[in-house]
């Protein structure tokens, strides 16, 4: 690889993060050692990219040292976590100092946003693989997860949804955006934006939430499953951009937005005696969050489409 594993670190890593507190040893170190807060849960989350699986040969870096940090966030977000430590494993062909550089800078300035230390990881010589596992706290007992939903609960959703799935329609040749749209959407793809204020400022009123690496129909679907419950989604009060909505029949019709995945978004159920409080939170919060549907006791996923009619989703 050219470098050795410690001039890779100490070059690319070992400075680009954070200093917390509750890091005793960190990067560079045989194991990290870490202070736990007391009366906190640890919360931890893995995520690993692939080339010629999750992303194509020649990737940005930049979009590659986002993307992996932001989705394993993205799964801490979905908790109510508080980001804290990041390990990160990397499979090199080479030591390219290039390609490191701008990941290096793209993984670091997203850590830097969350006040999230790099405290270890890995780094061998083969096929391009990118692995890193976020972790965090959580106050104890307080871990929002997939399966406290209960009938009569409202459907919020953070963001908007579809732009992502879009972009990867574009990158396919599916769909034909206009440039200007094309690199708006695909920013979305390559740069996902992990909900984590958003999800600390409902872990109090939700009671069970997750995030959307899958799409919406398959991410609420796990949440109700787990749950044992089902649900009614209704179409049009899905959080769309007006360009998305326009470019949906090129895209395969309404119901894309259902299942397009990549947005990162959240998908949080909230008891309707907290609507109110619910609501003065949204008004807080730079992304929003909007009602799509209702948690029933009827198990499946349906969805009133348009025109009224009702379409059983699974």
């Amino acid at each position: 690889m050219g470098l050795s594993e410690f001039e890779l670190i100490e070059r690319y890593f070992s400075s680009g993060t954070i200093r917390r507190e509750d890091v005793l040893v960190g990067i560079g170190d045989d194991a990290a050692l870490l202070q736990v807060l007391p009366d906190h849960d640890v919360v931890s989350a893995m995520k690993t990219l692939v080339e010629g699986v999750h992303f194509e040969r020649g990737a940005k870096p930049q979009a590659l040292g986002h993307r992996v940090l932001a989705i394993a966030l993205s799964r801490l977000a979905a908790t109510g976590a508080t980001p804290a430590w990041v390990t990160l494993s990397l499979a090199l062909p080479e030591a390219d100092a290039a390609w490191l550089a701008r990941f290096s800078a793209a993984f670091t300035a997203l850590a830097q946003r969350y006040q999230v230390q790099l405290v270890g990881g890995d780094t061998v010589c083969g096929p391009l693989s990118i692995t890193v596992v976020a972790s965090g706290f959580v106050p104890r007992g307080q871990a929002l997860q997939r399966g406290g939903a209960r009938a009569g609960d409202l459907i919020y959703v953070t963001g908007t949804l579809g732009e992502a799935g879009l972009a990867l329609l574009a990158e396919r040749g599916a769909v034909h955006l206009p440039q200007k749209l094309r690199a708006k959407f695909r920013a979305r793809l390559d740069q996902p934006q992990p909900r984590v204020a958003e999800a600390q400022a409902l872990r109090h009123l939700a009671t069970a939430a997750t995030d959307l690496p899958n799409g919406l129909e398959q991410g609420l679907g796990e949440l109700l499953d787990a749950s044992a419950v089902g649900a009614t989604l209704y179409l049009r009060e899905l959080p769309l951009l007006p360009e998305t909505t326009a470019w949906l029949p090129a895209a395969g019709g309404p119901k894309f937005a259902l299942h397009a995945g990549g947005d990162y978004e959240l998908c949080l159920t909230i008891p309707a005696k907290h609507q109110a409080a619910a609501e003065a939170a949204f008004s807080t919060l730079d992304c929003g969050c909007t009602w799509i549907g209702m948690v029933e006791t009827t198990p499946g996923l349906r969805c009133v489409l348009e025109d009224g009619s009702l379409n059983t989703l699974r």
